[in-house]
């Protein structure tokens, strides 16, 4: 329970910093691809190989395509309501043209919100199984440190971007931390189903939820993390990505 409260409680310290402050785009940029790195050797090391030992190649594998294929469904479906979104805020910016310069920068918001809730979409789907296997392998007692770091300072970044994306559509303070907080919640809740009910259960069982995570993050990595990072930062980002990378391993090996 508390190692949940630690992972989720980034979660709502992002909101509440990224709902009030402006953060430079440079520093985003880094701790998104600081998080890139980190979850790398989370999902190799806590996620998928867990599988692999728990289940087979085969379950592994099924199980990381699986939740590769949904993240990727769900985001083109974000991507696709956030384009028709903006279209209509286009549209109706051209029946009033003494309007058009003020409206310019709500439609870019829209826009930017709507990236928010495919980051909010992106933590739920890969948050749930991820934070599973964290309370699987606190059950065992198998430790989860590694896990525990990437998924902390992946929630943080995330959170924080998502949050002030949503503000820049125009929703409140209360609505953005209210939504980040039922997610944490919800991230917490899957950490003690984790250690509790599924840490009894065969290796089998456990190994699907543990590959369907690791295909989720792989997913959001290429598809959410890595290209907002590389947008925002640029090829610097590839410095903080290697340190994330480098804590993580060495947590995940000492």
């Amino acid at each position: 329970m508390i190692f949940g409260v630690i992972a989720s409680s980034a979660l709502v310290i992002g909101a509440l910093v990224g709902g009030r402050f402006t953060i430079p785009k440079r520093m985003l940029a880094g701790m998104l691809a600081f998080a890139s790195g980190a979850l790398i050797t989370a999902l190799t090391f806590e996620l998928f190989e867990e599988s692999y030992e728990k289940g087979g190649i085969w379950r592994a594998v099924l199980g990381l395509a699986v939740g590769a294929v949904v993240f990727t469904v769900l985001s083109e479906r974000l991507d696709r309501l956030a384009e028709g979104t903006h279209r209509q805020r286009q549209g109706s910016e051209k029946l009033d043209v003494d309007a058009a310069a003020s409206e310019t920068a709500p439609s870019t918001a829209s826009v930017s919100g709507m990236a928010g809730f495919a980051l909010l979409a992106a933590v739920t789907l890969d948050g749930v199984p991820e934070n599973i296997a964290l309370g699987v392998s606190l059950g065992e007692g198998t430790g989860g440190v590694t896990l525990l770091v990437a998924i902390f300072v992946s929630n943080f970044p995330e959170a924080l971007v998502g949050s002030a994306s949503m503000r820049a559509q125009g929703r409140t303070q209360a609505f953005v931390v209210g939504t980040w907080v039922v997610c944490a919640a919800l991230l917490t809740a899957a950490v003690v189903i984790g250690a509790g009910p599924l840490a009894t259960s065969s290796p089998e069982t456990i190994s699907l939820p543990l590959a369907f995570a690791a295909g989720a993050v792989l997913a959001s990595l290429a598809d959410t993390l890595m290209p907002e990072a590389y947008e925002k930062g640029g090829p610097t980002v590839a410095l903080s990505t290697a340190a994330g990378f480098v804590l993580s391993y060495v947590l995940a090996t000492v």
